[in-house]
């Protein structure tokens, strides 16, 4: 899944208010009233009922300080306005984490329900979390290869935007003489950052003008910021289709391309000329601090860097034992690199153009499906589907990612392939990944998620990168009784997977807790993943970009094993893989100590019948 991990009560709101849009500031006088409230009336209204109108309180605030988010989950009134990132803002909502964190302290948690005793703990720990983070300055690092306004506001206005009538895209013309305004307050974040010393490294932001021009098209129907203008619905009348197609053309000309060309002018000459030499985030200000604590935040355990190294090397070891016999069950006469190269070689591996590549991952996705029924007592009622990565962006994107849908907003949800390097995606791997993706993985759990009608708005769109990124990982173990993996080169390509994700452990710990090199990274990955040289380069700079992202996949996955392993030894004959799974994914994500906790509830429950 594309993700970002940032501390905060609403992860990817979060990360939204601090490093991408922006817009005139607004007053929060209303909303710290409303707070005020809920304190003074302690003694006329229950804690469980002020609880729950803090949740709803939170949720206005954020749909109103984040309306891209708002968009995004199908939340109304929103759709013409940006996030104001300006400096000014950014400190204001910092001071404003004091204010729910008040009726927090006002409560008696002894007088909630138990459900509502979870919420209450998860609120508490995501507030306190966002404050201990609010001194690392995130916001200074507002672009990287992987996001930014050259890549986050033409998916927001192309894809996930309402354009169904003329009114959506009077809001999308809105947002669109909007991004001058968005992109100077980019700049604004990423001089602060240079002046404190806060800024992406270097080797990273090389393809990053290039992402920036792109938005420059001066076509109209090739522009990526003006997609939804060629998919104007056909009730609305040719002459007002003209007006807007008209419209739109003359903001992009007039104010839209300027403005990139000044984002990419300042990048060239200013901001990547500045930018750092050193790799890792223990090399920035208060830097080692900064990166236990994204540790704490994507792993949602006290494990330290070097405990995770250590998980890392282990798995690489372990996966590659079984590496071994798997290729020797093949017959085949060499070691773990031969093998690759051999597989790697035959040009029959592979698709030979985007299409066919496209065609064969739906075709997987279709093959899963009816399988799905017998591991899960409980399917998703979102439905998904499976497109290319945008042009604009694929030469720095990995092989896939999931964008999630709504259903509020009437949204599929997306698996995104990368059709930039085809031999980014050898067909031995296809079954893996899109395990991963698509269904039972990203797109299964979050979607099951968001129908979770009985649980207040944030906990329905919560991520907690253990849990998502760890089911994604243990989704891909699942390939065999639903249908997959009926070769050894599709188990060879599991393992690939898995040991992908080992690997992920060393290098992300090595890179920003030990003084890795660049070199030193690219090297270990070579010599122990099996993944081509271009997708080796792409993944060890996102793993730059994002400290302690990648942590999060084989942490959450190795928590979920161990939980299945002791529901089974526990549970003997008793044991029900839908009902371990559905019970897993039951209450959205979670913190991993809190999901052992419930899981070893339910299992000790479950001895008793």
């Amino acid at each position: 899944m594309k993700t970002h991990r940032l501390s905060g009560l609403f992860k990817l709101i979060i990360f939204i208010l601090l490093v991408s849009l922006n817009c005139p500031a607004q007053t929060n006088i209303s909303f710290a009233q409303k707070y005020k409230e809920l304190i003074e009336n302690k003694s006329n209204i229950t804690d469980e009922a002020r609880l729950s109108a803090l949740f709803k309180l939170r949720w206005e605030y954020a749909m109103v300080e984040s309306p891209e988010f708002a968009t995004y989950v199908g939340y109304p009134g929103q759709d013409d306005r940006w996030t104001d990132s300006t400096p000014a803002a950014i400190e204001r909502r910092n001071r404003e984490l004091e204010l729910p964190i008040k009726v927090i302290q006002s409560i008696d948690r002894s007088k909630l329900t138990p459900a509502s005793q979870l919420n209450y703990d998860l609120v508490q720990r995501e507030l306190d979390d966002s404050i201990e983070g609010i001194k690392f300055h995130s916001e200074y690092l507002a672009i990287s290869q992987m996001g930014g306004p050259q890549q986050e506001i033409a998916q927001l206005l192309g894809v996930t935007a309402p354009h169904k009538t003329e009114q959506d895209y009077q809001h999308i013309l809105t947002r669109l003489e909007g991004i001058p305004s968005v992109l100077s307050q980019c700049i604004i974040l990423l001089q602060l950052g240079v002046d404190a010393g806060i800024t992406q490294p270097r080797v990273t932001l090389r393809d990053i003008p290039k992402q920036v021009e792109a938005m420059c098209e001066p076509d109209p129907s090739k522009n990526p910021l003006l997609k939804a203008f060629k998919e104007i619905p056909t009730d609305i009348a040719p002459e007002k289709q003209l007006a807007l197609r008209t419209k739109a053309a003359s903001i992009l000309t007039n104010q839209v391309i300027p403005a990139y060309a000044g984002l990419k002018k300042y990048l060239v000459e200013t901001y990547i000329p500045k930018s750092r030499e050193s790799i890792g985030l223990s090399a920035l200000p208060d830097g080692k601090a900064w990166y236990n604590h994204n540790i704490k935040g994507t792993t949602t355990t006290s494990l330290t860097a070097e405990e995770i190294h250590a998980i890392g090397l282990k798995e690489v070891d372990r996966i590659h034992a079984e590496m071994a016999t798997l290729i020797e069950s093949t017959g085949f006469k060499g070691d773990f690199h031969a093998f690759n190269n051999f597989l790697r070689s035959n040009p029959a591996n592979y698709y030979t153009n985007a299409d066919e590549l496209l065609s064969a991952y739906r075709d997987v996705t279709k093959r899963i499906d009816p399988e799905l029924i017998k591991v899960f007592g409980r399917l998703p009622r979102l439905t998904y589907g499976v497109v290319a990565v945008p042009k604009y962006s694929e030469q720095s994107q990995t092989s896939a990612y999931y964008e999630p849908g709504s259903l509020d907003a009437g949204r599929a949800g997306f698996y995104y392939v990368n059709t930039y390097d085809l031999r980014m995606h050898p067909k031995w791997e296809m079954e893996t990944l899109t395990l991963h993706e698509s269904v039972p993985g990203h797109h299964f759990q979050l979607s099951l998620a968001l129908e979770m009608d009985e649980q207040p708005q944030f906990r329905k769109y919560q991520e907690y990168t253990a849990f998502v990124e760890g089911w994604g990982l243990y989704s891909e173990s699942l390939g065999k009784e639903l249908g997959l993996y009926k070769d050894p080169y599709h188990q060879y390509g599991k393992l690939s997977y898995e040991i992908f994700r080992a690997v992920r452990l060393v290098l992300d710990t090595g890179i920003h807790s030990m003084g890795w090199t660049r070199q030193q990274a690219l090297d270990y990955f070579k010599a122990n993943a099996c993944n081509d040289e271009h997708d080796i380069i792409v993944e060890v700079d996102r793993y730059i970009v994002w400290p302690g992202q990648a942590l999060a996949y084989k942490i959450g996955q190795l928590k979920f094993k161990e939980l299945r392993e002791f529901a089974k030894s526990e549970l003997g004959e008793k044991f029900d893989e839908r009902a371990f799974h559905d019970n897993l994914l039951a209450n959205g994500a979670l913190p991993l100590d809190i999901v052992d906790k419930h899981l070893r509830e339910w299992i000790a429950g479950q001895t008793k019948k």
